[in-house]
């Protein structure tokens, strides 16, 4: 494992990197005042445009056509059908996008695919939004400006460069606010500094797991477990790094999330790696895009509203048989969760059978999500099943049947 892995688990972040002048470089021209509030929209959409076209290559337009799409969208079709619109053109051109690309016989080594629908994925997000946004009424479009004026701002928000290839979600609101007052701000460059060294250990941590690991091959029996969780360590660090790197970005640029509102912070790296709560562990992880499903999906689906949420974020993903299997296995997963912990809670009466009962629950939590991280990342059926058929499915279907049991027991009550 070396440093020239990156482009495999994160294919953006070398893109992102490169990016860290420019934004440093904007952050300069704006407290200098040699940027007014047009100026600062067209030097971030042109420096997303140029990313893009480094970055994707040919595979640019991929990513023009939905937001040119959704812009028109919003100016010209009414606030309260304008999300139905957007969110139909996205998810259907983003299916479209992952169909196309995975039929074809692409080069392994060339990441411009990937990073391609990592940047429809990351538009989907911001334009459903915008679009909730201007539904609720949380954002209006000023009419009786000239069409730049109202153009500018949109395609700004949708490609520019800080936040085109990672980051967590960030409203169309706060980017405007952050636009208007990134000059009155110093450069955050401790904060960012401090996040580039967390990145550089993470890495360095990574690098270190995958060679002490990487002696262990194939799995038999229960060895499957620690296995898979092995598997699952240099995933979750991947993507870590991934978010940490994405914020340090948006900081240097004057577009770092607020408190607390991040995909990563030190306090939320310490909640997933201590928690013995899969639920917790879930509202957690990649907080701002659970955020985001919350509010496209869950609070608005009046049927099961937890299954359509995971079942949707597969959707969004790709549909890959692994994101499909994994994110499905997911939502049981959480359900059960929500129901196993306040049965064993309540029979956790002394101090002794607490620890016992939190530190299993830590282990069989570490071990879920390792298995649904890897089977997330499982690219065919048959790798599929030969996880599917290893004894770390058993922990899985443990706490599938002791849903069902708990199901069963809850209607009597009921009753």
């Amino acid at each position: 494992m070396h440093w020239t892995d990156l482009l495999v688990l994160l294919p953006a972040a070398p893109y992102q990197l490169a990016a860290f002048p420019f934004a440093t470089v904007f952050h300069y021209l704006c407290a200098s005042g040699h940027l007014s509030l047009t100026a600062r929209y067209i030097f971030l959409l042109t420096g997303g445009c140029l990313l893009a076209g480094t970055a994707m290559g040919s595979y640019t337009v991929l990513l023009l056509i939905p937001a040119a799409g959704s812009v028109l969208i919003l100016l010209f079709v009414s606030a309260a059908n304008a999300h139905t619109w957007v969110f139909t053109l996205q998810m259907s051109w983003q299916t479209f996008c992952h169909l196309a690309l995975s039929s074809q016989e692409l080069n392994v080594q060339d990441a411009r695919p990937a990073v391609t629908l990592s940047a429809i994925m990351l538009l989907t997000q911001k334009a459903t939004s915008l679009a909730l946004d201007i539904h609720d009424g949380l954002v209006s479009l000023q009419q009786g400006q000239g069409l730049l004026q109202q153009v500018l701002p949109l395609c700004s928000y949708l490609l520019f460069f800080p936040a085109l290839l990672g980051g967590p979600l960030c409203s169309f609101s706060r980017f405007q606010a952050q636009a208007e007052s990134c000059g009155t701000l110093p450069i955050p460059l401790r904060a960012a500094g401090q996040r580039c060294l967390g990145a550089l250990a993470l890495q360095g941590l990574r690098v270190g797991l995958v060679r002490g690991l990487g002696g262990r091959q194939g799995c038999d029996g229960w060895g499957c477990l620690p296995h898979v969780w092995a598997q699952a360590l240099p995933l979750r660090l991947a993507y870590y790094l991934h978010w940490v790197l994405d914020e340090a970005l948006l900081k240097v640029a004057g577009f770092g999330p607020e408190t607390g509102q991040g995909d990563l912070s030190f306090h939320d790296l310490w909640t997933l790696e201590t928690t013995h709560r899969l639920a917790v562990f879930t509202r957690t992880w990649n907080r701002s895009t659970s955020r985001w499903l919350r509010r496209l999906v869950f609070q608005r689906c009046p049927i099961q509203p937890l299954l359509a949420t995971f079942a949707f974020s597969a959707w969004w993903h790709g549909l890959r048989p692994g994101q499909v299997f994994g994110f499905l296995c997911w939502a049981v997963m959480v359900e059960a969760d929500y129901r196993i912990h306040p049965f064993l809670s309540a029979r956790a009466t002394t101090h002794g059978v607490k620890l016992l009962y939190c530190g299993t629950t830590w282990v069989f939590t570490q071990l879920i999500v390792a298995y649904i991280l890897v089977a997330v990342e499982t690219e065919s059926f048959s790798m599929l099943y030969l996880l599917w058929t290893s004894c770390s499915s058993i922990l899985p279907l443990c706490y599938g049947l002791t849903l069902l049991l708990l199901l069963r027991a809850e209607k009597p009550k009921q009753n």
